[in-house]
């Protein structure tokens, strides 16, 4: 009797955990974690990029003052307000990219990336919770050396349209750090990473109008610019600041819009195949 009594006293075992389509607890949780990994080293993260940037308009201001002259489509618009776009859009790309690249590079050199594989995570939560961790570091950069550059007197930052600088902030973070994360994924050491950094992203990211309208350039420089998707991210950014672009904003939306979709598709897959992740 004794023995039946202890065995009805026994707490019965909790019922498997039904996460539904999405396993919200643990999206939240990866996300959290990538974000709470940046914000660990902010002077890093945030802080010097914001540095960089007001170094940038500081030494094109003293070298140009108001003597910057545009042409074609800019004509007659201040070089300073059309600089500042480019640059805050600039270091979006640059942080969304290290953000996602960094994080999983490391995770495989150290041997920890079953920490994320082995809890009930789809590889679509794994996209969603990598790719937007680095959307949030890449946003805040942006508005931090916005703020830092209007306030500062470098430039004047005036809103022309809200939604292109929205939408273009947003398809820039997802876009590169879709592409930081399949360079993490693929890169088997540090080195590999550094050579896509250098060798890809910034090459694209200076070379796509940051700096100056790309009508200047000669063919087929001028033609090859548009091929960039890069250019339609750091354009549509701008014209929402100035309300000029080089192309029609609606070219730019789908263009990024369909490059950025693509891009994430191939993160799914690599987390989908476990490629360069499972042994």
């Amino acid at each position: 009797m004794s023995d039946q009594i202890s065995a009805d006293a026994r707490p019965l075992p909790a019922p498997p955990r039904n996460y539904g389509a999405i396993n919200w607890i643990g999206l939240w949780t990866l996300y959290k974690r990538e974000v709470g990994r940046f914000l660990k080293v902010w002077m890093q993260t945030l802080f010097a990029p914001v540095i960089t940037t007001l170094l940038f308009m500081t030494v094109f201001k003293l070298a140009f003052g108001n003597r910057g002259e545009l042409t074609g489509d800019f004509a007659g618009l201040d070089y300073n307000a059309f600089l500042a776009p480019g640059l805050i859009i600039m270091s979006m790309l640059q942080n969304a990219f290290q953000n996602t690249s960094s994080s999983l590079t490391i995770a495989k050199v150290q041997g920890s990336q079953v920490d994320f594989l082995m809890p009930p995570l789809s590889p679509l939560e794994l996209t969603l919770g990598f790719i937007f961790g680095a959307v949030t570091r890449g946003i805040m950069v942006g508005v931090i050396g916005g703020l830092a550059i209007h306030f500062s007197g470098l430039a004047s930052l005036n809103i022309a349209m809200i939604w292109p600088i929205i939408w273009f902030s947003l398809m820039a973070t997802i876009f590169l750090a879709a592409l930081g994360a399949i360079a993490g994924i693929w890169a088997e050491k540090f080195d590999h990473l550094a050579a896509i950094t250098n060798f890809v992203i910034v090459p694209l990211t200076f070379l796509s109008g940051t700096f100056y309208d790309i009508k200047v350039l000669v063919e087929p420089f001028q033609t090859a610019a548009h091929f960039d998707p890069i250019f339609y991210l750091i354009d549509g950014f701008r014209a929402g600041f100035i309300g000029v672009s080089n192309t029609a904003l609606s070219t730019g939306v789908i263009t990024t819009a369909g490059f950025t979709l693509a891009s994430c598709v191939w993160v799914w897959w690599l987390f989908r195949t476990g490629y360069k992740l499972k042994s």
